[in-house]
């Protein structure tokens, strides 16, 4: 998913702007634009300045609020001195989360819930960390580990390509063990910053599993370097001066009711300092200079600066949301046809594709590689229509896809639109690979997903509940897919596993291919 392309029309360029700016500008409209400027404001000089400072704002916005998210989510995760079970704990310590995801919401935006989650935070600069991963033979478990620009830079884990297998590991920030492959008998990971961010999931794979999946989490470990020489695995934490166990719960600067919101650069040019953006970035923090966004800049500060341009700077941290909102619609739309009404992108490492990662931190934070997990999703039918619960809907998958070509697991998953789960009355938010699904006799599956409960014992085998009325999204997830049918299924040409179709049923209870829908 790149930039997106303009309207139609043809935007005038005041400014001067690069032409694939003008495509930017021409999807907010001119007349957004405008309107959007203070009572009073004069035209001509501030109008031009007001246009720059909104289209490179929300360049801007787009750029870096994944690295924004980031700063909240680690001063909110390590606001505690002692660990909980809902994702806090201080620095280089797990919280290890004892239940499987529910419609309570979190942190993690559109959670699985087929795996138990853990959450630590590293600070690499004192001293490298020890890193112990459990075997787990026979389940799936990944340890990914996450740059502040929530690049996927490493994995430890079993069931999937391209893990690094459990064991013991050093982790190492840019400065430590440079050049250093193995120390004290162990692999080093070299870091490219001094923050990182682990968040492991450990596979359930059924209700009566979940306390050997708590007990394979508590024996995962982070341990200082200088402490495992002298204590290895018997390292403890030791007792905090102060027990905090109510975390904070930080916010981005300049995004609440009351803030300014022009501060929310200089929070953006102050995390940019801190973690020096990759090479790859200088032609992006080039451009978006011109309107003073960039390492240690503040706009608010700058005297060169005029107001219409700051206004556009203001404008913009209010709009990027929204912005970021229409990459996840286009992306759905950009690949409708080539993946059979599913979007699809690869996650996980995103180099200079600064749009999907915006998506993806917004939409579905945390995301793996591909060669860890896959995440087609839906917002709508085969038709393109919108999905909502005041219809009913078949998702049929072709006797062709079984086996499921993944080593770890599959599994189909409902949401809402803002990402959570949604309440219904089997407390059912997924079917998969370890479901009691009812298989036809051509070996197809059919899911069942509506709001309404099935009669047969069949279709409530196979029934995904739906909200009554409200619009949904599913997300169908492919973890440790076989290497060779990703380059496929990401780039829709023919392989091993076709997406399911997701078809709306008729008047007469039956999809447009004939296919029984749930009475």
């Amino acid at each position: 998913m790149g930039q997106r392309e303009g309207a139609t029309g043809v935007l005038p360029n005041p400014a001067g702007l690069p032409g694939r700016l003008i495509g930017l500008a021409a999807t907010l409209g001119t007349l957004l634009a405008l309107a959007a400027m203070p009572a009073g404001a004069a035209a001509g000089g501030y109008a031009q300045e007001y246009t720059e400072g909104l289209v490179l704002g929300l360049q801007g916005y787009v750029y870096g609020e994944p690295l924004m998210n980031m700063q909240r989510l680690y001063q909110s995760n390590t606001s505690v001195t002692v660990a909980d079970e809902i994702g806090d704990a201080p620095v280089n310590q797990f919280s290890h989360f004892p239940a499987l995801s529910e419609t309570k919401e979190g942190e993690i935006v559109a959670p699985n819930a087929d795996t138990l989650y853990s959450v630590a935070w590293l600070q690499l600069k004192p001293q490298p960390i020890v890193l112990h991963v459990p075997a787990s033979p026979g389940r799936f478990s990944d340890v990914p580990l996450y740059s502040p620009y929530e690049e996927n830079f490493a994995n430890v884990g079993e069931g999937a390509s391209g893990q690094l297998p459990p064991g013991n590991y050093v982790i190492a920030g840019p400065t430590r063990l440079r050049g250093v492959e193995e120390t004290e008998g162990m692999r080093v990971i070299h870091s490219p910053y001094d923050r990182v961010w682990l968040l492991p999931r450990t596979l359930v794979r059924s209700q009566q599993d979940q306390s050997d999946a708590v007990a394979l989490q508590a024996q995962m470990k982070l341990v200082p370097l200088e402490s495992w020489k002298r204590e290895g695995l018997a390292y403890q934490p030791p007792a905090p001066e102060r027990e905090i166990t109510q975390y904070t719960a930080y916010t981005v600067p300049g995004t609440q009711p009351g803030e300014d919101p022009i501060v929310y650069w200089t929070a953006l040019g102050a995390a940019l300092k801190q973690f020096k953006p990759p090479a790859a970035d200088a032609p992006e923090l080039k451009l978006l200079a011109r309107v003073g966004i960039g390492p240690g800049r503040s706009p608010a500060n700058d005297p060169k600066l005029g107001p219409g341009l700051l206004a556009g700077l203001r404008a913009a941290v209010a709009l990027g949301p929204q912005e970021v909102s229409k990459g996840f619609h286009q992306s759905v739309l950009a690949g409708f046809e080539r993946h059979n009404g599913w979007g699809l992108s690869r996650t996980g490492t995103y180099g200079t594709e600064y749009p999907l990662r915006a998506v993806v931190d917004q939409f579905g934070l945390a995301a793996l590689k591909p060669n860890i997990a896959i995440y087609p999703f839906a917002t709508s039918d085969r038709t393109g229509a919108p999905l909502t619960g005041a219809k009913r809907y078949l998702v049929h998958m072709p006797s062709s896809d079984f086996p499921v070509p993944v080593q770890g697991f599959w599994s189909l998953t409902m949401y809402a639109t803002n990402g959570y789960f949604i309440p219904n009355s089997l407390e059912r938010f997924t079917l998969g690979d370890r479901s009691p699904l009812h298989f036809e006799a051509d070996g197809s599956l059919n899911i069942y997903v509506q709001s309404e409960e099935p009669t047969s014992e069949a279709e409530l085998s196979n029934w995904l509940p739906a909200p009554a009325a409200a619009e949904f999204q599913l997300i169908l997830r492919l973890y440790g897919l076989e290497e060779a049918a990703i380059g496929p299924l990401i780039e829709g040409a023919p392989g091993s596993f076709a997406l399911p179709t997701i078809l709306p049923c008729g008047a007469e209870n039956k999809t447009s291919t004939g296919i029984e829908c749930a009475g």
